[in-house]
């Protein structure tokens, strides 16, 4: 049971580093394409609106992924 604890902030610290890479590799390659095509306010108003849908899904699919890490794990371990 402690060799598994060793490995429980291993398992975190690579989820934590994965998320955070995966948005800021989105957050910038959001930020290049809106500034090299020429918008209007509609498709400006269009684009912040769809780019907060796709921040809440993912954040509500991690949300569920880390959930169920959780559950599985607390289940694991037996408390």
């Amino acid at each position: 049971m402690s060799r598994m604890m060793e490995w429980i902030p291993v398992v975190f610290v690579t989820f934590k580093f994965l998320v955070l890479a995966t948005g800021m590799f989105f957050a910038v390659k959001w930020h290049y394409d809106q500034g090299k095509k020429g918008k209007t306010p509609a498709n400006e108003k269009r684009a912040v609106l769809q780019a907060a849908g796709k921040v809440a899904a993912v954040f509500m699919l991690s949300l569920l992924v880390l959930g169920c890490i959780a559950f599985s794990l607390i289940r694991m371990l037996g408390m």
